[in-house]
Protein backbone atom coordinates (compact mmCIF):
# COMPACT_ATOMS: atom_id res chain seq x y z
CA UNK A 1 0.00 0.00 0.00
CA UNK A 2 1.20 3.51 -1.27
CA UNK A 3 2.44 6.02 1.54
CA UNK A 4 0.51 9.36 2.03
CA UNK A 5 3.99 10.95 1.03
CA UNK A 6 3.54 8.95 -2.07
CA UNK A 7 0.24 9.99 -2.87
CA UNK A 8 0.98 13.88 -1.86
CA UNK A 9 3.98 13.73 -3.97
CA UNK A 10 1.79 12.18 -6.95
CA UNK A 11 -0.71 15.20 -6.87
CA UNK A 12 1.51 17.89 -6.71
CA UNK A 13 2.80 16.46 -9.28
CA UNK A 14 -1.22 15.91 -11.52
CA UNK A 15 -1.40 19.33 -10.04
CA UNK A 16 2.22 21.06 -11.60
CA UNK A 17 1.11 19.03 -15.15
CA UNK A 18 -2.22 20.89 -15.35
CA UNK A 19 -1.05 24.46 -14.16
CA UNK A 20 1.45 24.02 -16.71
CA UNK A 21 -1.17 23.18 -19.48
CA UNK A 22 -3.36 25.94 -18.85
CA UNK A 23 -2.17 28.95 -21.08
CA UNK A 24 -3.28 26.43 -24.02
CA UNK A 25 -6.55 25.94 -22.03
CA UNK A 26 -7.14 29.58 -22.05
CA UNK A 27 -6.09 29.97 -25.78
CA UNK A 28 -8.58 27.67 -26.72
CA UNK A 29 -10.92 29.82 -24.95
CA UNK A 30 -10.28 32.69 -26.80
CA UNK A 31 -13.43 34.31 -28.47
CA UNK A 32 -13.83 34.48 -32.16
CA UNK A 33 -12.45 37.84 -32.76
CA UNK A 34 -9.39 37.45 -30.46
CA UNK A 35 -8.22 34.69 -32.46
CA UNK A 36 -8.76 36.41 -35.27
CA UNK A 37 -7.14 39.57 -34.07
CA UNK A 38 -4.33 37.08 -33.17
CA UNK A 39 -4.01 35.51 -36.55
CA UNK A 40 -3.63 39.18 -37.78
CA UNK A 41 -5.68 38.87 -40.90
CA UNK A 42 -9.33 38.29 -41.83
CA UNK A 43 -10.15 35.86 -44.36
CA UNK A 44 -13.17 37.10 -46.56
CA UNK A 45 -14.44 34.77 -48.91
CA UNK A 46 -15.58 36.63 -52.29
CA UNK A 47 -16.92 34.61 -55.65
CA UNK A 48 -14.73 34.12 -58.92
CA UNK A 49 -16.02 35.45 -61.86
CA UNK A 50 -18.82 37.99 -60.28
CA UNK A 51 -18.17 41.62 -61.87
CA UNK A 52 -18.92 43.70 -60.85
CA UNK A 53 -18.14 42.61 -57.30
CA UNK A 54 -15.32 40.63 -57.70
CA UNK A 55 -13.49 39.28 -60.55
CA UNK A 56 -10.23 38.93 -62.31
CA UNK A 57 -6.85 37.37 -61.10
CA UNK A 58 -6.76 35.70 -57.84
CA UNK A 59 -3.82 38.09 -56.84
CA UNK A 60 -5.69 41.08 -58.26
CA UNK A 61 -9.46 41.11 -57.99
CA UNK A 62 -11.16 43.90 -58.34
CA UNK A 63 -15.16 44.65 -57.87
CA UNK A 64 -17.05 46.29 -54.69
CA UNK A 65 -16.99 42.97 -52.89
CA UNK A 66 -13.00 43.27 -53.17
CA UNK A 67 -13.23 47.07 -52.03
CA UNK A 68 -15.34 46.26 -49.11
CA UNK A 69 -13.66 43.29 -47.80
CA UNK A 70 -10.57 45.94 -47.91
CA UNK A 71 -12.54 48.27 -45.87
CA UNK A 72 -14.01 46.15 -43.26
CA UNK A 73 -10.46 44.71 -42.22
CA UNK A 74 -8.73 48.17 -42.25
CA UNK A 75 -11.41 48.82 -39.43
CA UNK A 76 -11.25 46.13 -37.08
CA UNK A 77 -6.95 46.84 -37.77
CA UNK A 78 -6.16 43.29 -39.66
CA UNK A 79 -4.89 42.84 -43.41
CA UNK A 80 -7.41 41.53 -45.54
CA UNK A 81 -6.59 37.74 -46.66
CA UNK A 82 -8.91 37.18 -49.55
CA UNK A 83 -10.59 33.84 -50.34
CA UNK A 84 -11.84 33.83 -54.30
CA UNK A 85 -13.99 30.64 -54.66
CA UNK A 86 -16.02 28.77 -57.48
CA UNK A 87 -19.92 28.91 -56.94
CA UNK A 88 -21.51 25.69 -55.65
CA UNK A 89 -24.67 24.24 -57.33
CA UNK A 90 -26.29 26.80 -55.27
CA UNK A 91 -26.27 29.08 -51.62
CA UNK A 92 -26.78 26.26 -49.21
CA UNK A 93 -23.64 24.95 -50.62
CA UNK A 94 -21.28 28.13 -50.55
CA UNK A 95 -23.04 28.51 -46.59
CA UNK A 96 -21.72 24.99 -46.09
CA UNK A 97 -18.14 25.45 -48.01
CA UNK A 98 -16.97 28.53 -47.09
CA UNK A 99 -18.58 29.74 -43.74
CA UNK A 100 -19.41 26.69 -41.87
CA UNK A 101 -17.61 23.92 -42.86
CA UNK A 102 -14.77 24.03 -45.43
CA UNK A 103 -14.35 22.81 -48.92
CA UNK A 104 -14.08 19.29 -49.65
CA UNK A 105 -10.96 20.40 -51.39
CA UNK A 106 -9.65 21.38 -48.56
CA UNK A 107 -9.89 25.27 -48.19
CA UNK A 108 -11.99 27.51 -46.30
CA UNK A 109 -13.80 28.07 -44.35
CA UNK A 110 -13.61 32.14 -43.76
CA UNK A 111 -14.70 34.55 -41.73
CA UNK A 112 -16.68 36.47 -43.81
CA UNK A 113 -18.68 35.23 -47.07
CA UNK A 114 -20.02 38.57 -49.14
CA UNK A 115 -22.90 38.78 -51.40
CA UNK A 116 -25.16 36.41 -49.45
CA UNK A 117 -28.98 37.13 -50.04
CA UNK A 118 -30.97 38.26 -46.54
CA UNK A 119 -33.36 35.40 -47.35
CA UNK A 120 -35.96 34.46 -44.27
CA UNK A 121 -35.81 31.28 -46.13
CA UNK A 122 -31.96 30.59 -46.47
CA UNK A 123 -31.70 31.34 -42.71
CA UNK A 124 -34.19 28.55 -41.92
CA UNK A 125 -32.22 26.24 -43.81
CA UNK A 126 -28.56 27.30 -42.83
CA UNK A 127 -28.32 27.15 -38.97
CA UNK A 128 -25.15 27.11 -38.37
CA UNK A 129 -24.49 30.52 -40.03
CA UNK A 130 -25.64 34.29 -39.15
CA UNK A 131 -26.60 35.70 -42.28
CA UNK A 132 -26.83 39.85 -41.75
CA UNK A 133 -25.27 43.31 -42.64
CA UNK A 134 -27.04 44.03 -45.46
CA UNK A 135 -24.96 46.26 -47.97
CA UNK A 136 -27.34 46.64 -50.99
CA UNK A 137 -29.93 45.65 -52.94
CA UNK A 138 -29.86 43.64 -55.66
CA UNK A 139 -32.27 44.17 -58.20
CA UNK A 140 -33.28 42.53 -61.71
CA UNK A 141 -34.07 45.02 -65.06
CA UNK A 142 -33.94 45.20 -68.13
CA UNK A 143 -31.23 47.24 -69.90
CA UNK A 144 -32.51 47.97 -73.29
CA UNK A 145 -31.58 49.87 -76.42
CA UNK A 146 -34.12 52.59 -76.41
CA UNK A 147 -33.70 53.30 -79.86
CA UNK A 148 -34.78 49.28 -80.49
CA UNK A 149 -36.92 48.80 -77.54
CA UNK A 150 -38.57 52.82 -76.50
CA UNK A 151 -40.29 50.98 -73.59
CA UNK A 152 -41.05 48.06 -72.13
CA UNK A 153 -43.83 47.75 -69.21
CA UNK A 154 -44.68 44.02 -69.90
CA UNK A 155 -42.73 40.67 -71.02
CA UNK A 156 -45.02 40.50 -74.18
CA UNK A 157 -43.28 43.83 -75.21
CA UNK A 158 -40.15 41.94 -75.90
CA UNK A 159 -41.30 39.64 -77.95
CA UNK A 160 -39.82 39.35 -81.60
CA UNK A 161 -36.51 41.15 -80.04
CA UNK A 162 -33.24 39.95 -79.68
CA UNK A 163 -32.42 39.47 -75.93
CA UNK A 164 -29.37 38.72 -74.01
CA UNK A 165 -29.05 36.46 -70.16
CA UNK A 166 -26.38 35.43 -68.11
CA UNK A 167 -25.60 31.62 -68.23
CA UNK A 168 -26.60 30.16 -64.62
CA UNK A 169 -28.42 32.82 -63.25
CA UNK A 170 -32.44 33.10 -61.95
CA UNK A 171 -32.54 35.96 -64.62
CA UNK A 172 -32.38 33.47 -67.73
CA UNK A 173 -34.26 31.01 -66.18
CA UNK A 174 -37.47 33.59 -65.70
CA UNK A 175 -36.94 34.90 -69.25
CA UNK A 176 -36.37 31.79 -71.18
CA UNK A 177 -39.15 30.08 -68.87
CA UNK A 178 -41.71 32.94 -69.60
CA UNK A 179 -45.43 32.07 -70.55
CA UNK A 180 -44.30 28.44 -71.46
CA UNK A 181 -41.24 29.72 -73.48
CA UNK A 182 -42.37 32.69 -75.19
CA UNK A 183 -39.27 34.37 -75.21
CA UNK A 184 -36.68 31.53 -75.55
CA UNK A 185 -35.64 31.44 -78.94
CA UNK A 186 -35.22 35.00 -78.56
CA UNK A 187 -32.35 34.63 -75.94
CA UNK A 188 -28.66 34.24 -76.45
CA UNK A 189 -26.95 32.82 -73.16
CA UNK A 190 -23.91 34.54 -72.48
CA UNK A 191 -21.07 34.06 -69.58
CA UNK A 192 -22.06 36.61 -67.67
CA UNK A 193 -24.53 39.17 -66.74
CA UNK A 194 -22.03 42.33 -68.15
CA UNK A 195 -21.68 40.50 -71.34
CA UNK A 196 -25.11 40.61 -71.72
CA UNK A 197 -25.23 44.25 -71.45
CA UNK A 198 -22.35 44.48 -73.59
CA UNK A 199 -24.10 42.58 -75.98
CA UNK A 200 -26.65 45.51 -75.74
CA UNK A 201 -24.09 48.29 -76.45
CA UNK A 202 -22.40 46.17 -79.19
CA UNK A 203 -25.70 46.00 -81.39
CA UNK A 204 -26.19 42.27 -80.87
CA UNK A 205 -29.43 42.62 -78.28
CA UNK A 206 -32.03 44.84 -77.76
CA UNK A 207 -32.12 43.95 -74.17
CA UNK A 208 -30.43 42.03 -71.61
CA UNK A 209 -32.33 41.01 -68.33
CA UNK A 210 -29.90 41.11 -65.69
CA UNK A 211 -28.57 42.60 -62.19
CA UNK A 212 -28.85 46.35 -62.10
CA UNK A 213 -25.44 46.36 -60.34
CA UNK A 214 -24.04 44.38 -63.67
CA UNK A 215 -25.64 47.06 -65.98
CA UNK A 216 -24.69 50.11 -64.30
CA UNK A 217 -20.91 48.70 -64.28
CA UNK A 218 -21.20 48.09 -67.97
CA UNK A 219 -22.48 51.55 -68.77
CA UNK A 220 -20.24 53.66 -66.43
CA UNK A 221 -17.46 52.12 -68.10
CA UNK A 222 -18.88 52.93 -71.58
CA UNK A 223 -19.56 56.77 -71.13
CA UNK A 224 -21.52 58.64 -73.62
CA UNK A 225 -21.68 55.22 -76.16
CA UNK A 226 -24.14 53.94 -72.98
CA UNK A 227 -26.49 57.13 -73.01
CA UNK A 228 -28.91 54.78 -75.41
CA UNK A 229 -29.37 52.08 -73.10
CA UNK A 230 -32.62 52.64 -70.37
CA UNK A 231 -32.79 50.31 -66.94
CA UNK A 232 -36.41 49.18 -66.48
CA UNK A 233 -37.43 47.42 -63.84
CA UNK A 234 -40.08 44.44 -65.46
CA UNK A 235 -41.86 42.66 -63.43
CA UNK A 236 -41.96 38.50 -64.39
CA UNK A 237 -44.54 36.31 -62.14
CA UNK A 238 -43.20 35.29 -59.03
CA UNK A 239 -40.06 37.58 -59.02
CA UNK A 240 -39.98 40.83 -56.57
CA UNK A 241 -39.79 43.66 -59.01
CA UNK A 242 -37.81 45.83 -55.96
CA UNK A 243 -35.37 43.20 -55.72
CA UNK A 244 -33.65 41.44 -52.48
CA UNK A 245 -31.49 43.23 -49.96
CA UNK A 246 -27.68 41.23 -49.73
CA UNK A 247 -25.62 41.15 -47.17
CA UNK A 248 -22.81 38.76 -45.29
CA UNK A 249 -22.59 35.61 -43.67
CA UNK A 250 -20.22 34.23 -40.36
CA UNK A 251 -20.70 31.51 -38.70
CA UNK A 252 -23.54 31.62 -36.15
CA UNK A 253 -21.70 31.15 -32.77
CA UNK A 254 -19.33 34.06 -33.63
CA UNK A 255 -21.04 36.90 -32.05
CA UNK A 256 -18.18 39.07 -31.34
CA UNK A 257 -17.29 39.06 -34.60
CA UNK A 258 -20.48 39.97 -35.53
CA UNK A 259 -20.93 42.67 -33.44
CA UNK A 260 -17.47 44.15 -35.06
CA UNK A 261 -18.87 43.73 -38.57
CA UNK A 262 -22.11 45.44 -37.98
CA UNK A 263 -19.70 48.46 -35.91
CA UNK A 264 -17.25 48.67 -38.76
CA UNK A 265 -20.17 48.73 -41.39
CA UNK A 266 -22.24 51.62 -39.49
CA UNK A 267 -18.56 53.72 -39.30
CA UNK A 268 -18.09 52.94 -43.08
CA UNK A 269 -21.80 54.15 -44.39
CA UNK A 270 -21.35 57.68 -41.10
CA UNK A 271 -17.60 58.22 -43.18
CA UNK A 272 -19.35 58.39 -46.82
CA UNK A 273 -16.61 55.36 -47.29
CA UNK A 274 -19.32 53.17 -48.27
CA UNK A 275 -20.99 55.18 -50.40
CA UNK A 276 -17.83 56.60 -52.37
CA UNK A 277 -16.76 52.41 -52.90
CA UNK A 278 -19.59 52.06 -54.69
CA UNK A 279 -19.22 55.27 -56.99
CA UNK A 280 -15.85 54.14 -57.17
CA UNK A 281 -17.43 50.69 -59.25
CA UNK A 282 -19.90 52.82 -61.21
CA UNK A 283 -23.18 51.43 -59.23
CA UNK A 284 -25.55 52.79 -57.29
CA UNK A 285 -25.92 52.81 -53.29
CA UNK A 286 -29.57 51.90 -52.44
CA UNK A 287 -31.40 51.09 -49.18
CA UNK A 288 -31.22 47.37 -48.21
Amino acid sequence: MKSDAARLNRRTLLTAALCAGLPALHAQELSDLAKIRASGALKVAVYKDNAPFSDGPANDMQGLDVALAGALARQLGLKLALLPFDAGENMNDDLRNMVWRGHYLGYGPADVLLQVPVDRTLMQKNRQVLIFAPYMRQQLVLAHDTQRIAEVNTPEDLKGQPLAAERGAAAASVLMGHGGGLLRNQVAILPSGTEAVQAVLDGKAAGAYVLRAQAEAVLARAGAAGGRVRLTPLAFPGMAVNGWPVGMAIKAEHKALGQAIETAMGQLRESGELLALFKANGLTLTAP
